[in-house]
């Protein structure tokens, strides 16, 4: 990867480079409708609704007996989902590991068709300067998917050893230079509490060496203390779990990820359930190697086309698979 010292330069290029993020484009929708084969009266659970649009479409391809549940732990999301005021819809604020618990309660226990999860932070999300999850725009270093819960981004850099800092850049962000960023915050917040976005931006830019050619120097500190405070990889690992457990046999699931972190998770649970691979010579049918499930098709990333009207789906990866037993 290109890069260059950042020795004189300043951070304003990165905050007034057009980033369109402006309307809430969901991504990869006919790609996800297709996979998830949806039967018309089946039941079916969009796990991130965020603004609503792989749930207009899925909504769109439902008979007047489907039943489509949303689940997201933004309170806004939750609010986006009953503006629909569709009859079909059940909403349920809170997180996606929950799903199993909701789904016994409504008695779909064995009959749910297909689950969605458009996993990471949604376009509304990032364009709010209240929410605090973009370098790109003044605001409160808030981070919170759900603003409910009393660890905010700036209350953990308060009080986090520099050590734990040093881990979870490290970790989720996989940051190069994860010990001079930790060791410049601990630094800077005795001058005064870090609590805003562009101040952090400053802090963890003045600390990189280099930075790398279109992206901001501080994307991955930003990525990995939103995972960590909104316990996002540890969310995803659960849900899975849930999820597969939940669907009927020939149900479908559907992940479309946005970096590494969240793709390993998902490749590791098709490799739980799919079980390594039979060299083609054994004398086996693919009915007798007691899988649980197999993918359709390969991992889908958005065309080139839509990456032109969407650059957020430039890094997203779609993986289907359907449940054997």
């Amino acid at each position: 990867m290109d890069s260059k010292e950042n020795s004189g330069r300043k951070i304003e290029p990165f905050i007034l480079r057009k980033v369109d993020f402006c309307l809430h484009q969901p991504i990869l929708v006919e790609e996800t409708m297709d996979g998830l084969a949806i039967e018309k009266n089946g039941i079916y659970i969009d796990a991130t609704f965020g603004r609503g649009g792989h749930a207009r479409a899925l909504l769109n391809r439902l008979g007047p007996e489907g039943v489509l549940m949303c689940i997201d732990r933004d309170q806004e999301g939750i609010d986006a989902a009953h503006a629909f005021g569709d009859e079909r819809m059940v909403i349920r604020k809170g997180t996606f590991s929950h799903l199993e618990s909701w789904v016994e309660e409504l008695g779909y226990g064995g009959k749910i068709g297909g689950i969605l999860m458009d996993l990471g932070v949604s376009s509304p999300q990032l364009d709010d300067a209240r929410r605090g999850f973009s370098f790109l725009r003044d605001g409160p270093l808030d981070m919170r998917m759900d603003q409910s819960q009393r660890l905010s981004a700036a209350d953990w850099l308060s009080d986090a050893r520099q050590d734990e800092i040093y881990g979870v850049l490290r970790d989720y962000g996989e940051e190069r230079f994860s010990g001079r960023i930790a060791r410049a915050i601990v630094e800077a917040r005795k001058v005064a509490p870090i609590t805003t976005t562009v101040r952090l931006a400053a802090i963890v830019s003045d600390a990189n060496p280099r930075w790398e050619r279109d992206r901001h120097p501080a994307t991955r500190t930003f990525q990995a203390i939103r995972i960590f405070i909104n316990g996002e990889l540890e969310e995803l690992t659960h849900g899975l779990e849930r999820a597969f457990r939940v669907l009927k046999v020939g149900g479908r699931l559907a992940v479309i990820t946005f970096h590494s972190l969240e793709d390993r998770i998902v490749k590791d649970f098709i490799k739980k359930y799919k079980g390594d691979a039979v060299p083609s010579w054994v004398p086996l049918r693919d009915g007798e190697l007691n899988r649980a499930l197999t993918t359709i098709g390969r991992a889908i990333g958005a065309s080139a086309e839509e990456i032109k009207i969407n650059p957020r789906a430039r890094s997203a990866t779609l993986r289907i698979v359907e449940k054997l037993k």
